[in-house]
């Protein structure tokens, strides 16, 4: 077979997998779930504020009422403990998780895909069964003890989560955009389906410790499909095809024909090469997030209805969920769908970073929004439906400039530069969460 056409065969056989990209609906199935899963530790522990509110409260308060986030004392009545509890779990949850993705982008070769990803699966399911086994414990008498043992748990459940998605993401960089959305999109559902299964077990009534038992079970059953979900997908031949070694062509072969007389080892990295073509992406997406976190959901949570305490369900106890973490996680949810359609702007890296930069208007927006209690500043936005507009668009902004970032950035690299570049991207990813995270604390206090 001459060189011409084994280069035809070989272009044949990518157009086969790319075409069959679009149809293999299992593995972008999976990838969704394998997304969902990566942030699934944060949006479970965010989202169960009355288990939270209820395990740190005064449990020598007269009114049963001042138990629960979302009653009708509201904010006003938190304990110390209650009111720092969310900004805590914030910087416990991005600073390791940070320091983690920057070690994976760093070191991840020398520990293999498979190894990271299962003992990451399975350090984050026994820290779950853990949290699980703590809801029917009475911690009334230690509650500073458990405080402090929930934020090791944390920090060891994100450095887990911070393994599995910087493995994942690195992966990811080597199959097509529709995949990398999938996933990406994935994380933002996880959101959703968090958010949604803490507004139902409020609907139910249940307590707190119900409430949180059937929560955190669902998580520990959504953890065991995603381990078997994995193994599916490296089994399969489409897999092991795009995760294979490509060599790539010289330019000088490409330029006259001519094959190069000296070998070329194609496949050397240099971390700081690839950092050079995507350093603008990577700031980018540090800048989303770090505005992104420095108000949700510490700042977020705190914003109460202007009608709270007059009686009313939606506004005493569905506001802060559904406002703070439904509609937030939903429209950040659609903002990475479309921009997985459009893919705008595909490759202007520069264009993003302005994007992105452009959402610093949300800071004075947020800040005079109904946070309470709050003894500096001044509520500027009172209404309830300027603070839902603002969430929402918040919320889409976010996901649609991660999302493109997300994808243009390994894009940008060479096909054996793609897993890194990936890797990359998720360490500005999560330097941007913990910056944010470490701001929101401050925030909290200036208002």
């Amino acid at each position: 077979m001459t060189e011409t056409e084994d280069r035809k065969k070989g272009n044949r056989s990518e157009e086969f997998f790319r075409e069959d990209d679009q149809k293999f609906s299992l593995a972008y199935i999976i990838f969704y779930f394998l997304g969902m899963t990566t942030l699934l530790p944060w949006n479970f522990f965010i989202t169960a504020d009355d288990y939270w509110m209820y395990k740190f409260r005064d449990v020598n308060a007269s009114e049963p009422t001042t138990m629960f986030l979302n009653s009708s004392v509201g904010t006003v009545g938190r304990t110390p403990l209650q009111k720092s509890f969310t900004a805590y779990l914030s910087v416990a949850s991005t600073v390791p998780s940070t320091v983690f993705l920057i070690l994976n982008s760093a070191l991840s070769h020398k520990i293999s895909l498979h190894s990271r990803m299962l003992g990451s699966f399975v350090m984050i399911l026994l820290l779950f069964v853990v949290t699980t086994l703590f809801v029917h414990i009475n911690t009334d008498a230690w509650q500073y003890d458990f405080f402090y043992l929930t934020m090791a748990i944390v920090v060891a459940l994100n450095i887990a989560s911070a393994v599995l998605t910087g493995g994942l993401f690195g992966m990811l960089g080597k199959f097509s955009a529709a995949y990398i959305s999938a996933a990406s999109s994935g994380q933002s559902l996880g959101g959703v389906f968090a958010a949604l299964a803490e507004i139902l077990s409020l609907w139910l009534g249940a307590s707190p410790q119900l409430s949180a038992f059937v929560y955190f079970m669902v998580a520990n059953v959504f953890l065991v499909v995603s381990i078997v979900c994995y193994l599916v997908l490296i089994r399969a031949v489409f897999f092991k095809y795009h995760m294979a070694p490509r060599p790539q062509l010289s330019v000088q072969y490409e330029a006259d024909g001519c094959a190069p007389s000296v070998e070329v080892d194609m496949f050397s990295l240099s971390y700081t090469r690839v950092l050079s073509k995507i350093w603008v992406h990577g700031l980018a997406v540090w800048m989303a997030f770090f505005v992104s976190l420095s108000f949700y959901p510490a700042v977020t949570v705190l914003v109460e209805s202007e009608n709270k305490g007059h009686g009313n369900q939606w506004n005493d106890k569905y506001f802060v969920p559904v406002v703070a973490y439904l509609i937030f996680s939903l429209f950040d949810y659609l903002g990475r769908v479309l921009s997985g359609l459009l893919l705008w702007p595909r490759q202007n890296a520069r264009a993003l970073l302005l994007m992105s930069a452009a959402r610093i208007i949300f800071v004075p927006l947020l800040l005079y929004c109904n946070a309470q209690p709050r003894q500096h500043l001044p509520v500027l936005i009172h209404g309830d439906a300027y603070y839902i507009l603002i969430v929402v668009l918040f919320g889409f902004t976010n996901g649609y400039v991660v999302n493109v970032t997300m994808i243009s950035g390994p894009k940008a690299c060479e096909h054996h530069e793609q897993e890194m570049a990936a890797s990359i991207m998720s360490a500005f990813l999560g330097i941007g969460l913990a910056c944010g995270a470490l701001l929101s604390m401050a925030i909290v206090s200036m208002i």
